[in-house]
Parts: C-alpha cells; structure tokens; sequence
C-alpha cells in the first residue's frame, strides 16, 4: 500500500504497525471538538501539529458533531492544514458516517487518503457506487466488517462480511487489493457478559484469516474500544491496549486509530498485571474477568491518596472540617462540628469561622475549575448537615441575645407558573448557600403574585426565576413587567434549559427598569450576586451588563435572520412522498394500551447517559467524557454514584414507570394531522396541527412539516400515526422528603437526574416495542441501544414543544386522547407534564420520516394557525414567541 501527503507512506509486510492519530476527531477529543465548535481553527491546526509532531505517521480527521455543519468544517480544516507542510507531510484518513461529508473531504485533500470508512450496512448498491468514487478519487478505504445483518460480532461473521466486501471490491470494483483495509470490528472485553468473552480473540484470528486469505489486503481497528469497561482505570486501559496490540500486531494487524498516550511496553508491564490481562484478551480461562476486576483497584489508585486513607483525621478541627468540606465527606462531620462548638465562644463562630472557610476553599477550587458541580453538591451536603447541627444552639442563643449571624444576602428563588422543573434552580440555591447566601426557595409553578410577595416580605435583595418548557420564557416576561408595575428595585435573575442571554436582553429585560441579569449556569450564579450586592463592585457590573444587553438588542434589531417566504409558497415547496407506491403499514395492535409497573431493571439497558452529565454541568459526549484529561475524574465519580443510586431505585422500588400508547387510524389535511377515533375515519380523536418551515431554503430541498409524513386525506391511502406518554416519576416526593430531612441535596438531585433519563429511557423502551410489536412495521430491527440514541430506526417520535413540533398547546388534546391520568399523569397550565420525569409525543412510521426545525415563522403562518386552532391570536403569539423572533 501507497499513501501520501506531501511525502509517501508505503506500508508492506515489513513495515512496522502504523499509528493513525485520533487527536483531530471532534469525537474522540473534547479538546478539539472545543475548538472546532468554537469555530478557532487555527487552534485545532496545533492539535494537528502536536498529533504528527509525536509520530503519529497519518491523521483521523472526523467533524461528525450535531451542532455542526460538519461538511463546511471538513472542507476547511483540510484546507488549512493543506497550507501546513509539517502536517500535511502525512497522509488524512478522512473519516466520517456521512458520505458526503467523506466526498468534500475527497474533493479537497491532496496526496492519496484513506476513506473511513465504507460498509455494507446500507446493502450492495450502495457499497458498490461508494467504492467506485473513492476508487475514482484515489483513496484507499478502510472497509468495516458490517453488512445488512449488522456489526459481524464472531469470527464466523467477521471472516464472512470480510471474504464479501473483498471480493466484490476486487472482482465488481476493480478495487486495488493493497488499497483495501478491513477492520474486523474491535468490541469490548471483560464486560462480564459470557458472549463478550471471545471479542479479541475473534478479532485476532480473524486478522490472521484476512492474511492468510485476502491477498494484499491491510488491516485496521479502533484499538481503544477493547478496554472500554475498564474507563476510568487508565492503567489497566494502557496494560489491555498493550497486551492486545502485542498479540493482534503478530496476527497481521497493519495499523489502529490509538491515543499513543495509553500505550505501554509489553515486556515492561507488571508482570501480575500483564498475566491477568492476558487471561482477559485471549480468554484463557473462566474467571478472567473476575481476576483482573480484583486487581485493577490498586492499579487505579496507584499514585494516588486512597479515601481509605485516615491521616486527615490527626489534624486540628479547622483542618478536618475544610477537608470533610472539600472531599465531601460526611462521615465525621457533626461530630467535628460539635468538637469546634466546644472550642469556639459562639456556635455562629463556628459557621464563619473554619465552615465558611472551608466552603471558600471550595468556592475557588470551583471557581478556578479544579473541581467540578457534583463535587460542590456533595460539599453543600456536608455544609448543611454542620449547620443542622448548629442550628439549635444559634436559635438558643439568639432567644437570649436577639443577635445571629448575617448571611451575604437574601435571595428568592422559583420556577415560574406552569413549570415544574427545578433540577438546575436547586443546584444554584445549593451552590449559593454554600456561599453564605440565605435562599428562599418557593419551589415549582410559582405564581407571579407569590414570588414577588415573597420578595417584599422577607426583604429580599434578589429575586432568581428558573424554566425549562418555552413557555415559561413569557412567565418570566410577565413577572418582570410585575416587578415594573410594584416599583420593586431588585436584580432580577434569570436561568433555565430555555432561556438564553439574548433572550433576556431582547425579550425580559425591556419589560423591567431595574437591572435583569441572565445566569448560565451554576458556576456563575456566587459571581453575579456578590457584585449585584457589593457596595464597591455593583455600578461598575451593572452598567456592564446594561451595556452588553444594549449592543444585543442593537445586533438583534439589526439581524436579518433567515429570509421567509409566503405560507403558500413553503407548502408549494412541501416535502412530497409518493402516496401511489407507499402501502403504509397497519398496526397489529391498534387502539389504546396502556403498560404498567414497566421493570425498571429492562430500563436501564435503554439509558442515554449523556445528558446526566449535562445536568451536572460535565461537558463531553459520553463514554468518552470518563476519560476527559479535564473533567474525567469527576465525571467518573458522578456517574460511578448514578450507578450506585439506580442499583438501589430498581432493588428498591423506588420509583414507578407506566407508559400509554394509542395508534390509531390517520390522515393529514394540509399542514394538519387528524387521528380517527376507527377504521372508518368519520370521527376525528384529535387534530394534531402542525407548522411548517418557512424559511427560504435550498434548491431541491423542502420546506418540511410533520404532516408531509402522512397520507393525504385526498390520495385515498389509509395511512397510521401512533401517539403516546410515559413516566418514570411516580413514588418520588416519598424519597425527595427522606433526602430532604436529612439535608442531602445531593442525593435528591440525582434522583431526580436519574429519573429523567429513566423516563426518556422508558420512552425509548415503548417506541422499540411499538415498531417491532404492536404497530410491527420492524419486526426484524436488531438495534443495540447505541444505535437506537443515534435514531438508526425506521419512524420518528416527535415530542411538543421541541424543534419539529414548537406548539406546546397539543400536549392538551393528546393527554385527553391518551386518558393519561389513568397511569399517573397530569399537566399543568402551562403543560409542563407532572410527573416531572415524563415524556409524551407521537409515533410516524413513514421510512423518510425525519426530525427538523421549524425555525422563525411569518405572520401569515401565525394567523392561519390561530385561525385553524380557533384560537385568540395575541395568546399564540405568546406561546409561538420564540418562532416569531
């Protein structure tokens, strides 16, 4: 094989095993996908450098990254390192799942690359044209070992799809055999599932087979994904990488995308370790897994203080506290804190004095991000629990002497009326009583009137509003109008999933005089309040953010956005299916079904953990982010403790999940959907009406709409659409108020963080039954759940209130069709869901089905929704306010 960037690289028999550099995909490295993301490519150019500079002899260059336009970014990023010749002295291996990100990359790489990769998955046709263009172009290309049955996972299948994929390549093709490079598929190993057990072992003999058998070709892997149960014991991680490469490399292994970083040498590990790896890798005996599971703690905590480890405990009350605060270790805490109230000449010195002091040590490490959210709530519990402590005795002392401590400042906290989401509120109220301000938290679907009683009552020097549902950016509109019509003088803070700095500066903060401030996130909140209530600081901060907020509104005025077009223009330009070939499939169960006491345990196989990370403000795609140089230990730790906490929600019975689904007979009617009550389709159930994309889009593409995915009534097809809710939340307070009496906020945050992803799991879990058995159109699917998060399924479920589908008012009619509160299930007025741990949608099964933005609408749309929904115009602009921009 010959590859090149400005200089050759040929690889043949004798050539030693060729490092590919992973560090240039936004995948597999949070660094660079920051960069990337931030649009600083002249940074992401350095990670290039850095990755040839230490003998990486070909780079992995992949953008696939929702948030991006991964085709421009590909094209770029090749372009600027083209202009490099200390980089582009190498070969790229252009890598992507998208072909035609692939085929930019082609268009614009210079040398001969290598595709990564090409497959079967999609059936031969489509192997066969890609084949032929990367042929045409001049790249070698890396072949996965994946057909129209899946990943091959056995040395049978892998030596299979390999012969196939060869063989049509060379003799269909015309394809280069030393141009060809299979990858046997690199699974994980000592997962402690028996079928797993053979993984590299399998691989191995197939690398040997594809030597022996497949004349010239080469053969490659993704080496990090064997070690992959072991994440967060890196070296283990680097003893299985070493072992397995040691053994693969002499079966005929040519190359591996590999972190050069996690490698070791194989006659230099520890010989225990080495030994037990070794039983794991090639499987020799049963208990392998046990074995190094047994050993690979003290390989992790090697170099390391263990929590076992009690010299702490010999310091002064002063130290220990600090430390207990800082680990978050509860164990010795009120014992301690009793010990400094014996020392101290008042309680109140204690809480100011070594407590406080201890919490700012947090509070920098925090601040300067050497600790990270679920550490600073596990320091809140300690915090809290002293202060429990001492409480009592402060109380006692102030009967006598009328006096107390005085805290920085007193803040009201709330989500707003009709929301019921508080996970990211109660972090803040966590973080900022840690930081000695007293926290007024009225809870969830808070009235404006209360709120801002509340405020005058109790003196408040702030009042925070939080929301998660788009509706609740209007509530928060309406109390800052409120606040106007009072005459109240407070900042006024604001925070939540939807809310947004440009959307407090355009939208909230014209509504009130005094100054509104928008809070990211946790880590900012301590910030903002100490220079809202600093004497010294506060002129200078708030005429800052006035300014800032005046530059968004001018920049805002100013922005164009996307051009619209008329309402009948974008239906012209509707998507079209063709109705005349389609026979839509009839559900085998169809009516209303309701599933109850669904087993937690089958949840938990269909978690996607990345958003649990997100709620504890932990940045990265998961797995990888366990492994992150920034943010790995913490994010380990949090997810370890997740881990821990759904063992004892399942075994416990914590929590209760149903679910209810009706599929039921279905035709669109212009941009509206209408589900029948029967097959004969006289009596509407519900009117599901939809909005369309109106901005000016591309040539050849659509401006799309949910109902395009259906029937027409007028084409005569009888068409399906399914509609359904679920919960995971049912049971909780009885726990939230266990936690709650003992002072634990960080248990009941991750309780309530786990039962979301248990509710989006049991979503998952219901819409996989529902395609393979009651509505049956995917009897055959074969998806493990890493491909059921990345929606590789035939149908959409689209979800109110979310890009496809921004009209949160639906909820109303689909909960009446379901009959939710029959399982649990309520709303509110606002139709944030109770519990809150819930999800509703609907199912479309239409193969072209896809999910998609509605984006800013004109006025025409408005009013032709009003007008179909018979609904008061000025009440859906407030609701559709952040399409209208």
């Amino acid at each position: 094989m010959r590859l090149a960037g400005l200089e050759p690289l040929t690889i043949d028999d004798d050539s030693l095993f060729v490092n590919v550099g992973e560090r240039t995909n936004v995948t597999g490295s949070r660094a660079f996908a920051k960069l990337i993301l931030a649009g600083d490519f002249a940074g992401a150019v350095e990670v290039a450098r850095q990755q040839v500079g230490s003998g990486a002899q070909m780079i992995d260059v992949n953008m696939d990254e929702a948030m991006l336009d991964s085709k421009a970014a590909m094209v770029r990023f090749l372009h600027l390192i083209a202009a490099e010749p200390d980089i582009a002295r190498v070969p790229v291996m252009v890598d992507s799942s998208r072909w035609e990100v692939i085929e930019a990359g082609l268009k614009c790489v210079q040398g001969k690359p290598v595709v990564n990769s090409i497959s079967m998955k999609e059936g031969e046709a489509e192997f066969l044209r890609q084949a032929k263009l990367v042929k045409r172009y001049g790249a070698a290309a890396v072949v996965m070992c994946f057909d129209e049955k899946g990943q091959a996972d056995s040395y049978e299948r892998r030596i299979d799809v390999a012969r196939r994929a060869y063989d049509l390549l060379v003799d269909r093709v015309g394809f280069p055999p030393e141009d060809i490079i299979i990858d046997p598929n690199v699974f994980a190993i000592a997962t402690g599932i028996d079928e797993h057990a053979n993984y590299a072992v399998d691989f191995i003999r197939a690398a040997t087979w594809i030597k022996q058998h497949l004349p010239h070709a080469k053969i490659s892997g993704g080496i990090s994904n064997v070690s992959f149960s072991f994440r967060g014991y890196d070296p283990v991680r680097e003893a299985i990488h070493t072992v397995f490469l040691y053994h693969a490399i002499r079966a005929g292994l040519t190359m591996g995308i590999v972190n050069a970083g996690q490698l070791g040498v194989y006659d230099e590990l520890d010989p225990e370790l080495r030994e037990r790896v070794e039983d794991v890798v090639l499987n020799r005996r049963a208990d392998a897994t046990e074995r190094l599971v047994a050993v690979a703690e003290t390989y992790k905590a090697q170099g390391r203080k263990t929590e076992e480890d009690l010299a702490w405990r010999n310091g002064t009350v002063e130290a220990r506290l600090s430390h207990a605060l800082v680990k978050g270790i509860t164990t010795y805490v009120i014992e301690d804190a009793e010990e400094a109230r014996q020392k101290y000449a008042r309680p109140i010195q204690v809480i100011e004095g070594p407590l406080m002091a201890g919490m700012n040590v947090v509070g920098d490490l925090f601040g300067a991000g050497k600790m990270f959210l679920p550490q600073v709530v596990k320091s809140a519990r300690v915090m809290k629990q002293a202060v429990a402590h001492l409480v009592p005795f402060i109380e006692a002392e102030k009967a006598k002497s009328g006096e107390a401590g005085k805290p920085k400042g007193t803040i009201v906290m709330a989500t707003v009326k009709g929301d019921v989401h508080d996970i990211g509120k109660n972090i803040v109220g966590v973080v900022l009583q840690c930081n000695n301000f007293d926290v007024i938290d009225l809870g969830v679907m808070v009235p404006a009137k209360k709120i801002l009683d509340t405020a005058r009552d109790r003196g408040a020097d702030i009042v925070g509003l939080s929301g998660l549902i788009t509706p609740s950016l209007e509530e928060m509109a309406h109390v800052a109008h409120e606040m106007q019509r009072l005459g109240m003088q407070q900042p006024l803070l604001i925070g939540g999933a939807t809310t947004s700095r440009v959307h407090t500066a355009v939208k909230i903060a014209p509504n009130y005089a005094g100054v509104t401030v928008y809070v990211p996130d946790a880590s900012r909140a301590v910030g903002v309040a100490s220079n809202l209530l600093s004497d010294e600081h506060k002129n200078a901060y708030v005429a800052e953010v006035a300014a800032d907020y005046d530059r968004i509104r001018v920049q805002h005025a100013a922005k164009k956005g996307p051009a619209l077009i008329p309402l009948a223009k974008a239906r012209a330009n509707a998507f079209k299916a063709d109705w005349a070939r389609y026979v839509p499939p009839k559900p085998a169960l169809p009516g209303r079904r309701e599933i109850r006491h669904v087993d937690l345990a089958e949840l938990v196989r269909y978690v996607d953990w990345g958003p649990f990370f997100q709620t504890w403000e932990l940045s990265g795609p998961f797995p990888a982010i366990l492994d992150d140089a920034v943010v790995g230990e913490a994010a380990r730790n949090v997810f370890d403790e997740g881990q821990a906490m759904l063992k004892r929600i399942v075994e416990g019975r914590w929590l209760t999940a149903n679910g209810v689904i009706a599929l039921l007979p279905a035709n669109s009617v212009g941009d509206d959907i209408e589900l029948y009550a029967d097959e004969s389709r006289t009596n509407v159930a519900l009117t599901w009406r939809n909005l369309r994309q109106q901005n000016e889009r591309p040539q050849s593409k659509p401006n799309y709409c949910l109902a395009d995915f259906v029937a027409t009534q007028a084409s005569g097809v009888k068409d399906y659409a399914g509609a359904f809710a679920v919960t995971a939340g049912l049971g909780i307070e009885k726990k939230l108020s266990e936690f709650e009496a003992k002072k634990d906020d960080y248990s009941a945050i991750m309780l309530k963080a786990l039962a979301d992803r248990l509710a989006e799991a049991c979503a998952e879990w219901l819409h996989m039954r529902v395609r393979r058995e009651y509505w049956g159109y995917a009897q055959d699917e074969r998806l493990d759940n890493a491909a059921m998060i990345r929606e590789e399924y035939r149908g959409i479920r689209p979800a109110p209130g979310y890009p496809a589908c921004p009209d949160h008012a639906v909820k109303a009619p689909l909960f009446e069709l379901l009959q939710a509160e029959r399982i649990g299930m309520a709303m509110t007025e606002n139709y944030a869901m109770l519990p809150a741990a819930s999800v509703s949608g609907f199912y479309l099964a239409h193969p072209e089905a896809m999910y998609f933005a509605v984006g800013r609408i004109g006025e025409d749309q408005l009013r032709d929704m009003a007008a179909r929904q018979r609904r008061d115009e000025a009440a859906l602009r407030r609701e559709l306010a952040p399409n209208l921009g």
